[in-house]
């Protein structure tokens, strides 16, 4: 980039920085025996079987892309779960899938913006998960109400695409108007950043175990956008 500001970015060229969401933004639970203990559930050990949770993945891979409805995945997901929750317990559990979202997260982004750098979201998530980042007025309920800061917003439910799929950091870009090296990219994924590295993007891997925001600021300061 030879150091010149792209798009009103910083001085070396970060026009865009972009957030995953679970586990940069917000904490979330990574296993079923996780989630269970969040919504207050008993958790079975037959659960675990070996082809249960590959097709558990491969549903929630179809949820996550929106090719189910969430009605359909409630319902085939009770039927993964060997009939051991009820469909008020598997919502209760999906609900409480999402805990809290990390300190300091919202005024960093307020300071990405006052230094005239764009944010925005790239997130594998699903609609009923998506609506609790969303205001009433969009039929939401606003339970994690940061994301709704960011200024670019995309989803994977929405885009028929998932991270790490090289196509959805190419829709993303036509999307923006953001290409390669003027993206900043934050995930908790290996294999999502090398994927957006693989685009072009500058990428950072967070550690989803400590506080994000520390972590994110270091990174902001190293590519010139505070």
């Amino acid at each position: 980039m030879n150091g010149e500001a792209v798009k009103g970015g910083g001085s070396r060229g970060v026009g865009l920085v972009v957030f995953d969401w679970g586990g940069v933004i917000l904490r979330h639970c990574r296993s079923w025996e996780e989630g269970c203990a969040a919504a207050g559930l008993r958790h079975f050990a037959e659960i675990e079987r070996a082809e249960l949770k590959v097709a558990r993945r491969e549903l929630h891979d179809l949820f996550q892309r929106g090719k189910v409805d969430p009605e359909t995945f409630l319902d085939r997901l009770g039927g993964l779960s060997g009939g051991l929750y009820s469909g008020d317990e598997l919502r209760l559990l999906h609900e409480r899938w999402l805990l809290t979202e990390y300190a300091g997260i919202g005024p960093l982004i307020d300071l990405i913006h006052g230094a005239g750098v764009e944010t925005g979201l790239l997130s594998n998530t699903n609609h009923l998960h998506w609506v609790r980042h969303l205001g009433k007025d969009e039929g939401g309920t606003e339970d994690f109400p940061t994301v709704r800061r960011l200024k670019h917003r995309h989803a994977s439910h929405l885009m028929g695409l998932a991270k790490p799929d090289p196509a959805i950091y190419a829709e993303f870009e036509r999307l923006t108007g953001f290409r390669g090296a003027e993206i900043l990219f934050f995930d908790d994924l290996p294999d999502n950043c090398a994927a957006a590295a693989a685009t072009g993007w500058r990428t950072v891997l967070v550690d989803h175990t400590r506080e994000t925001a520390g972590q994110i600021r270091l990174a902001l300061e190293a590519h010139g956008v505070l």
